[in-house]
């Protein structure tokens, strides 16, 4: 079946779907419009030079009729066949202005925090790249060549990698790019030592004696480390608690890295809470701000803290990745440490559960004893 010659009248019947898709023109070979769910409509051009896929971008429907589009797109195709630089293309194509379109639609989505840390990603490791480039020209080997220069800061790579592909994937549903074209796919990350640091029973009882030795100068800051121990919270969520979110013998965040969540605590948690004073709706007021401490406070107690332990090496969070490995420990599943934890995804709770060697010895001698007698 011939496929219809592309008129004004046609492009603008054409309806937005649930999926971006192409309608070819049966005039000119190579050339079409791609109209978004959005309701957008951008004449392409698609062609084969030595061998490689070519996909570009002619120009928006609504600001050009058919006969300037077919013009233009004769003479983009012709100069891709001679091998030429096609003639430029509306800025609304370029790498940063699709960049931050792609931003501004995550604002809702991303809190403020990783909104932040992504724009600084893009700013130092993924505009200097590719900053004034149209995004579908942006191709796989240019993707892994800017991966490979960042090799020296495996933790910047892995962090951009994600952020450019999210970039990468919203311009294809944008039509500015071909479906499926994401050249950030099957790019492997860095492997990196592992930052987990779990504090051993020793280091434990070493670190309760060092805030046993403080309580009395420094209470509200050694419930908080307690706390934090003890409930595997982040510390953002334990400074930030009001006493309207304890109750029932939980906690109920209003809102965590993954929403809002409930934390289950034990009997020595809620101890550590019933001994507070209630001077302010904040579990740990700040004295002259009228909201809740900063991180500084409790950073600065904890260096402290952390040397006199003889742990100088462990963060605050890893506080957190303890908590989960006595869960392990114990024996608790790993849906149930991930809940524990507020993870939405399982793969997230096994990183922060690497067995303990006194694990794997257990598990060594529960299989010999099985075995041994076969």
């Amino acid at each position: 079946m011939p496929r219809p010659i592309l008129t004004d009248a046609r492009i603008r019947a054409l309806a937005p779907r649930k999926a971006t898709y192409d309608i070819r023109d049966g005039k000119l070979k190579g050339f079409g419009v791609r109209v978004t769910p959005a309701g957008s409509k951008r004449f392409f051009v698609h062609c084969q030079h030595r061998g490689e896929r070519v996909w570009k971008i002619v120009g928006d429907a609504g600001a050009m009729n058919i006969d300037e589009a077919h013009s233009l797109a004769k003479t983009m195709l012709a100069a891709i066949r001679r091998g030429e630089a096609v003639p430029p293309r509306s800025e609304e194509a370029l790498f940063e202005a699709v960049a931050e379109t792609v931003f501004r639609q995550h604002e809702r989505r991303w809190k403020p925090r990783t909104l932040a840390v992504n724009r600084g990603y893009l700013k130092n490791q993924i505009m200097p790249c590719f900053a004034g480039r149209h995004v579908a020209d942006i191709d796989g080997r240019e993707v892994r060549n800017w991966f490979a220069s960042l090799t020296a800061t495996p933790v910047a790579a892995d962090r951009s990698m994600p952020i450019l592909s999210v970039i990468m994937r919203e311009a294809e549903r944008m039509g500015l790019r071909p479906e499926g074209s994401n050249p950030c796919r099957g790019i492997r990350r860095y492997r990196r030592q592992g930052r987990e640091r779990f504090l051993s029973d020793e280091e434990i009882r070493r670190l309760s004696a060092v805030l046993s030795e403080r309580e009395e100068r420094r209470p509200s800051q050694v419930a908080a480390v307690r706390l934090l121990l003890l409930t595997g919270c982040r510390k953002s969520e334990i400074l930030t608690l009001r006493w309207p979110d304890y109750r029932e013998g939980r906690l109920f965040l209003r809102d965590s890295k993954t929403g809002p969540r409930t934390v289950w605590l034990s009997r020595p948690a809620r101890t550590i809470l019933d001994r507070l004073p209630r001077a302010s709706r904040w579990m740990f007021p700040a004295p002259r701000a009228g909201g809740p401490q900063g991180a500084d406070w409790l950073d600065r107690f904890w260096r402290d803290v952390r040397a006199e332990a003889g742990i100088e090496d462990v963060r605050i969070h890893d506080l957190r990745h303890t908590h989960a490995s006595i869960a392990l420990r114990q024996g608790a599943t790993v849906l149930a440490i991930g809940r524990l934890l507020g993870h939405a995804d399982p793969q997230t709770t096994l990183k922060y559960t690497h067995p303990a060697d006194a694990m794997i010895a257990d598990a060594a001698e529960t299989v010999g004893r099985v075995l041994g007698g076969s």
